[in-house]
């Protein structure tokens, strides 16, 4: 058996364990000892053999066929994102030494971009890290500033907490996006600090990573609680930084007519606080 992370066995163990007998038809009868369905129920429903599905789920099978993985995809109630995810952790891959940390450096007109906009944005690395943030993200949060770490900020900062009023859904699709922003790429430095120190520190993390959901980073309206200003209805668009391993330029502005007063009275802040030259 291999000694690297079992992450296609670790991922269908975890989504097996949240599908339901009744969602795919099973009666149930008498107790149950095991949440979710039984090893052989998936393999029933996905046209495998027991012992197939008990070898990938320990590792010892490591690259099934993209049918075979697709038929699980099925029977775990997968969606488009979860499904590639999926297909990613059965893809054969070549083994590679352990690597060193990798600096991210955000390149040069992204970063004016940035400086130059009149709406909060700043960038984010592939796990997280502010790699670059406007003045007027750093008023929207402290926290949005170069150096910064969304997760860390997210999990163990009260402060940042307090601006979400649905704290729990930002929590939960922000671990989901992680995963799917890591996906395979479990080797790095980077990633296993991380994920080591938010397990220790934060329960709730730990419980949120177990759940091994994948959710694309996408655009969506965000609210936040600011102390200066009050409730903020903004849409946050996440945009691919070409000529980058993961890099993200988040944008966030509010829709015609609403909250941008409140934006520009955030700015007039920033000017007011910036020094003279």
């Amino acid at each position: 058996m291999s000694d690297e992370p079992n992450l296609l066995g670790d991922y269908v163990r975890a989504r097996r364990e949240r599908v339901t007998p009744e969602q795919v038809g099973i009666p149930v009868l008498g107790v149950r000892r095991v949440p979710g369905l039984r090893r052989e129920e998936v393999a029933m429903l996905a046209g495998i053999s027991a012992d197939y599905y008990l070898r990938l789920e320990q590792g010892r099978d490591r690259n099934p066929s993209v049918q075979v993985l697709e038929s699980l995809a099925r029977v775990l109630r997968l969606d488009d994102d979860a499904t590639a995810y999926l297909l990613r952790l059965g893809a054969a891959k070549p083994r590679r030494p352990r690597r060193r940390p990798r600096k991210e450096t955000v390149p040069p007109g992204i970063a004016k971009l940035v400086a130059a906009l009149p709406l909060p944005a700043l960038v984010e690395g592939r796990y997280f890290d502010v790699l670059a943030a406007n003045a007027l993200a750093t008023a929207l949060s402290p926290r949005l500033a170069a150096g910064g770490n969304r997760l860390r900020d997210v999990f163990l900062d009260p402060a940042e907490q307090a601006l979400y009023p649905d704290w729990e859904d930002a929590a939960t699709g922000m671990v989901a996006g992680f995963r799917q922003s890591v996906g395979t790429d479990t080797d790095d430095p980077r990633f296993i600090e991380l994920v080591g120190e938010l397990s220790l520190a934060s329960p709730r993390f730990s419980e949120l990573w177990a759940r091994h959901d994948v959710e694309a980073c996408e655009g969506t309206p965000k609210t936040i609680d600011h102390p200066q200003v009050g409730a903020l209805r903004l849409n946050r668009e996440r945009l691919a930084v070409a000529g980058t391993t993961g890099q993200t330029l988040v944008v966030y502005h509010p829709d015609p007519g609403t909250n941008a007063d409140k934006l520009t009275l955030l700015a007039s802040t920033v000017q007011s606080s910036a020094p003279l030259s």
